[in-house]
């Protein structure tokens, strides 16, 4: 997309959300903080379902392996799932956490639950023990909704939650017997399809995300009804789809990626959503010749796993227009266009990120996220929060418009403290290092959690894994620092190669010398079969940080192996 055509495209996007809340009766509300992307009256998921079934209720809009659902048919469960927990005594205000795998059922409690004024608490899958057990009683949900393959893992702490009175069992198939105290949420499809006579107040929390606790406890990021990113969508939506596009997400629902970007995107301008269960790289291209996808959305290491695949005469064989990614590594955005003919925009956005939204649409250099939009107001700035100049990494951060709990700020659940340093009176810090070129363009650097200090010299752990993963035998890698025999740290890198593959460290080591100063090349690798991974296919590093330097692990300082 050219800036002609995204020009075109932006004046399209703001005439069609003028035109909608002229509709809904809020355009003089809204029009006046549009230039700062901020919305004044927002609307729920239900809102925006219950408007689609008024314009087209027999429309397709959700495909989920071999089942098909209208919007009719998703309002309608919707609408069931709401009448179903009011009977069991719950209405506004209630939490109810959700351990799900995708599926419909899944957006039918999401959804759902808005209708009465309750707030979800959608977890990571991957999580068990000790982490899911702090999550469940720190949200404060009085019920859980849960696939029934998650009922082990629940049994198995289930003496240690406070605040969760009822279990509802997402079982396999129906009439499938649920455990002793246990209701089947089967049940709830039984019930009137009838949109309930309650509702929500905009001060109620609609949801809470949790983080994933890299550097800490989880902290749960607060939506509520008044500062859910709905609306805001819309924009990003008529700017990137048509009516016409079919969307697809192997990613997960309890993900905002997926929730956000296919599904809500794909409802603002009645797409259709191809929804998977899980993300396989072997069949993942078969699934969208299959449906004939026109685009879908990808995060973290999938372009590099997808890359890694055999080469087939189908590569080129599909319909998709364009893909949206999220730290796409430069050097395979235009390997991966020419090999599957599609264009790349990259985008850039975060849970806890106040809302803000930066995309390259083909109006920026390969490797940059781009411009933030419009008027926000944002700097890359030092631990000291001086102004970087270009060229050197700096946190991003944005302008808020007050300071935590009000419009703009980042709220975390039962965490003021928290609260008060992600967001204070004046800046959103989004814990993201950036560079800027001389025309404004903005590169991802890496997180400021993972950057290392080595020999004094800051390292981006982000960096040196996007130089390993250039090796044609490697499939992922993980960076990150281990203790030194002297004062600071050293860096460390595990590596999981491609299948059938094989490479020596010291072969690694040499390939990546010449792209890295001396002081970032990792000291230490170590060769791993694969990684743990979360439910989003992000390495959990913590868990190998943990192990630490291993026997075998390859010293490149002493050209030896630890013993």
């Amino acid at each position: 997309m050219g800036k002609a055509g995204m020009a075109l495209n932006i004046a399209k996007s703001l005439a069609i959300f003028c035109m909608k809340e002229f509709r809904r009766g809020t355009l003089g509300a809204n029009i006046a903080g549009l230039k700062n992307m901020d919305i004044k009256e927002e609307m729920s998921w239900g809102d925006l379902l219950e408007e689609k079934v008024r314009d087209h209720p027999d429309r397709l809009f959700l495909t989920f392996e071999d089942r098909e659902y209208t919007y009719r048919d998703m309002d309608n469960n919707a609408n069931r799932v709401a009448n179903f927990f009011l009977e069991l005594g719950s209405g506004r205000g209630a939490g109810a956490a959700m351990l799900m795998e995708n599926s419909p059922q899944f957006l039918d409690v999401f959804i759902g639950l808005q209708k009465i004024g309750m707030y979800t608490v959608p977890v990571n899958t991957s999580l068990k023990g000790e982490s899911l057990l702090y999550i469940l009683n720190h949200c404060e949900a009085r019920y859980i909704v849960l696939d029934q393959a998650y009922m082990p893992v629940l049994e198995k702490i289930r003496g240690g939650l406070t605040g969760i009175k009822t279990i509802i069992i997402n079982a396999s198939e129906q009439g499938a017997p649920v455990p002793a105290g246990a209701i089947s949420l089967h049940s709830a499809y039984s019930k009137s399809p009838a949109k309930p006579a309650t509702g929500y107040r905009k001060e109620d929390i609609c949801f809470i995300t949790y983080t994933s606790g890299t550097t800490g406890l989880p902290k749960g990021v607060v939506y509520r009804y008044r500062n859910i990113p709905v609306k805001l969508l819309s924009l990003v939506a008529h700017l990137l789809y048509r009516k016409s596009d079919i969307l697809y997400t192997a990613m997960k629902l309890f993900h905002g990626n997926a929730l956000f970007v296919t599904v809500t995107c794909g409802m603002h301008t009645s797409a259709r959503v191809v929804l998977a269960r899980k993300f396989s790289a072997s069949g993942f291209w078969s699934e969208i010749r299959k449906h004939r996808v026109t685009s879908f959305n990808t995060i973290g290491a999938m372009i590099p796993i997808l890359m890694k695949q055999p080469e087939s005469p189908l590569d080129r064989r599909n319909d998709v227009r364009f893909i949206l990614s999220a730290a796409c590594p430069s050097e395979l955005w235009k390997k991966f266009e020419d090999r599957y003919d599609l264009k790349i925009y990259e985008a850039y956005g975060a849970v806890d990120g106040g809302g803000k939204v930066i995309l390259n649409l083909g109006t920026a250099p390969v490797g940059s996220i781009g411009r933030p939009p419009m008027k926000v107001k944002y700097r890359l700035v030092d631990a000291d929060m001086n102004d970087v100049p270009d060229g050197d990494p700096g946190e991003l951060v944005f302008a808020s418009t007050g300071g935590s709990g009000k419009k703009g700020a980042v709220e975390y659940f039962k965490n003021e403290d928290a609260s008060r340093e992600k967001s204070d009176s004046n800046w959103i810090f989004t814990g993201d290092l950036m560079k800027r070129d001389a025309k404004g363009y903005l590169y991802f650097v890496g997180r400021n959690t993972e950057s290392m200090r080595i020999k004094g010299e800051n390292v981006s752990a982000f960096q040196v894994e996007q130089i390993i993963q250039k090796h044609p035998s490697v499939l992922e890698a993980a960076v990150y620092a281990v203790p030194s025999e002297l004062a600071e740290d050293e860096i460390m890198a595990s590596v999981a190669l491609v299948e059938g593959s094989s490479l020596g460290e010291h072969e690694l080591v040499e390939f990546i010398r010449d792209d890295l100063p001396r002081f970032a090349v990792p000291r230490y690798i170590r060769i791993v079969k694969e990684f743990p991974k979360t439910e989003t296919f992000r390495i959990k590093k913590k868990e190998i940080e943990e192990q630490g330097i291993t026997a075998g692990t390859y010293d490149a300082e002493k050209k030896l192996r630890v013993s």
